[in-house]
């Protein structure tokens, strides 16, 4: 691109980030860039050896979804059926699921993994054994050493002590627990049934057994909540004293329960978000981004500590069953996605009665032009509180942040970032809006697919 075309995209972008700061600070949750609904089916399909032949594979994230739920909460627009499975349809999944493994393997062929996180959905609706099963194709057909950190996420409602002694016994050092609230009253508002026991005996399960981190989910802004009840979760939360604690903004999104519901609370939110960051870092939690805080004695003597480094700006990630993506430098791809219950239930059943050949080859997903590669760099460094390594981009890039995105000087004049003499990172005000400043650095490209995308 010219460099008066850049200026001039540039001058476009600032205006449209004024604009977008008149209005809600909770556009859209960054969690990925490109976005899931920026992907398209691929014609011709690509083999996925031919893919993964030129990518560094020493450091890989191995991601596997299960996209099964006990509940459907009413916020959640992840691609998870909810209620028991049909009869052999969990049997179908792993079988497709140990199918897929093969393939994608031996695609890869020499390859080793940094990292290992089961999500969903919830993994633990799945019984024992099909746990074990699970694990056994992420650690002997995939290669994941159990020694890698390894994450799996768990409901109060579904985790048991014979699950949870599995996970530390096949190497699992981190549980995520999707708590959302300890408050009765906004879990009913939240459409989420939970018996408060079951979540306080979840919760001793793990410090019991001894995962060395706990994570615990709770979501803010929900329908009647205040301070005095916001206090309540993260008072309950801090006694089990997390590793981890994430904290969500409530989102209400297209075709999910509470988006008939929708209504506008921005300032509550805001409210909440920085009443919880100040009582975090009062006790000593570090703040890694707008939903992340860390405990000081966090991965002291953990796997990562030895295990290798994985940049997730840099690194490839694999994912396996429907819902799960997969990252290469050039390509990102998946299934489709689906939120409906019946757009769920069929991309389930296409995903079982795929042939073996079939996963040899992504046919779903996006290329990344240079501009895109530059862009989800910058984006997935500037959302986290230690900022864009300039100097780390020049030697990626070959090229300066500054003047590949010179809208991002308007950040610094808005007093939403600083820069420093080889790093750009956000203030508390530009935390806060990292969910504007995030979908505002979309290529018009990819927001073009985004927003040309039909939801099912």
């Amino acid at each position: 691109m010219r460099r008066d075309d850049i200026d001039m995209q540039a001058n476009d972008r600032v205006a449209r980030l004024h604009t977008m700061l008149r209005g809600s600070p909770y556009t859209a949750y960054l969690y990925s860039y490109p976005h899931k609904t920026a992907h398209r089916p691929l014609d011709p399909a690509v083999p996925l050896s031919t893919l993964w032949a030129d990518e560094r594979r020493d450091a890989l994230f191995l991601y596997i979804h299960v996209p099964f739920c006990a509940m459907r909460c009413g916020y959640c627009n992840l691609l998870s059926q909810k209620g028991r499975p049909r009869s052999g349809q969990v049997l179908g999944f792993l079988d497709a699921l140990e199918r897929q493994a093969r393939a994608v393997r031996a695609a890869l062929k020499e390859a080793s993994f940094a990292r290992l996180a089961v999500g969903g959905g919830t993994p633990t609706m799945l019984g024992l054994s099909e746990l074990d099963r699970l694990l056994d194709v992420a650690q002997r057909i995939m290669g994941a050493e159990p020694s890698i950190p390894g994450c799996v996420e768990v409901s109060p409602e579904t985790v048991t002590r014979e699950k949870l002694a599995l996970l530390r016994e096949r190497g699992i050092d981190r549980i995520s627990v999707g708590i959302q609230s300890f408050v009765e009253a906004e879990l009913g508002a939240l459409r989420r049934r939970q018996s408060p026991g079951r979540v306080h005996r979840s919760l001793e399960l793990v410090r019991e057994l001894g995962f060395p981190t706990l994570n615990i989910d709770l979501i803010y802004g929900i329908e009647g909540q205040d301070i005095r009840g916001w206090d309540v979760s993260l008072d309950q939360a801090l006694r089990y004293r997390p590793e981890e604690i994430y904290l969500y903004p409530l989102y209400v999104r297209p075709l999910t329960q509470l988006g008939e519901d929708r209504r506008s609370w921005d300032d509550q939110r805001l409210e909440l978000y920085r009443h919880a960051r100040d009582r975090l870092r009062g006790v000593g939690y570090n703040q890694i981004s707008m939903r992340m805080f860390q405990a000081p004695h966090a991965g002291a003597g953990g796997p990562a500590e030895k295990a290798p480094l994985y940049r997730c700006q840099q690194d490839g990630m694999v994912g396996l069953a429907c819902g799960a993506r997969s990252y290469t430098t050039h390509l990102h791809y998946s299934t489709p996605y689906g939120v409906s219950p019946a757009a769920v239930n069929a991309l389930i059943d296409a995903y079982i009665a795929r042939s073996d050949r079939s996963f040899s080859f992504a046919d779903h997903g996006i290329r990344l032009d240079a501009e895109d590669r530059r862009r989800r760099h910058v984006i997935q460094s500037l959302l986290l509180c230690e900022g864009l390594d300039l100097a780390y981009f020049r030697r990626r890039f070959e090229t300066e942040a500054l003047e590949d995105l010179p809208e991002l000087a308007a950040l610094v004049d808005q007093g939403l970032a600083r820069r420093g003499a080889d790093r750009l990172a956000l203030t508390e005000a530009g935390l806060e809006r990292s969910d504007v400043i995030g979908p505002w650095l979309h290529s018009d490209r990819v927001q073009g697919l985004m927003d040309r995308h039909e939801l099912r």
